[in-house]
């Protein structure tokens, strides 16, 4: 005998709270463990750099890890980026109380060590399915930068390279070198 439950839906997995961290996949919650150390580093100076050149150009609104953007509907799903990018005209007026409706313009997603390579794909498919201009998959161990868009289209990036995505943040450039740079702390 099998036990069938009903998907919940975007609005259900935002009102259970802290769960931990989890996305919402065609209706079921899918837990994942904490990011490791390296992997909130490069996530943070991506962060830290995206969200300097949008303000500094007033070009959208920029957010932080996991914020949850719902993709699609009947089934759910929702999903979180590491970081993301949302257009000027895009941005609700007001603040929302749940998770963002839609996609953003550009999802970043860091690659953890125990990622599977597929998982990261199917999970490219669906931020560009849902309207995602740009996808950045970035491998801070293989120190590289991956950007998927529609169309089966795939730019690469790796050390010494200036990455450049002017279909989602026209005009930002970003030092693959400055990037993965190990700063070292001080006191």
């Amino acid at each position: 005998m099998s036990l069938e439950t009903k998907p919940i839906t975007a609005e259900e997995l935002f009102e259970m709270g802290d769960i931990g961290r989890c996305e919402l996949v065609r209706g079921e919650i899918v837990h994942r463990a904490p990011a490791g150390a390296e992997h909130g580093d490069v996530a943070g100076e991506i962060f830290g750099r995206i969200w300097s050149f949008v303000r500094e150009h007033k070009r959208g609104k920029v957010y932080a890890a996991e914020t949850g953007f719902t993709l699609a509907r009947n089934p759910d799903v929702t999903r979180g980026a590491d970081v993301a990018f949302v257009r000027s005209e895009r941005v609700p007026r007001r603040r929302i109380r749940g998770y963002f409706p839609g996609a953003p313009d550009l999802a970043v997603e860091v690659i953890s060590p125990t990622d599977r390579h597929a998982a990261v794909l199917e999970k490219v498919d669906e931020w560009l399915a849902a309207g995602t201009v740009s996808v950045w998959v970035v491998d801070s161990g293989a120190r590289s930068v991956e950007i998927y868009r529609s169309g089966n289209q795939v730019l690469r990036y790796r050390e010494n390279d200036e990455l450049r995505d002017d279909p989602a943040l026209p005009g930002m450039v970003l030092k693959l070198d400055d990037l993965f740079e190990i700063t070292e702390a001080t006191e």
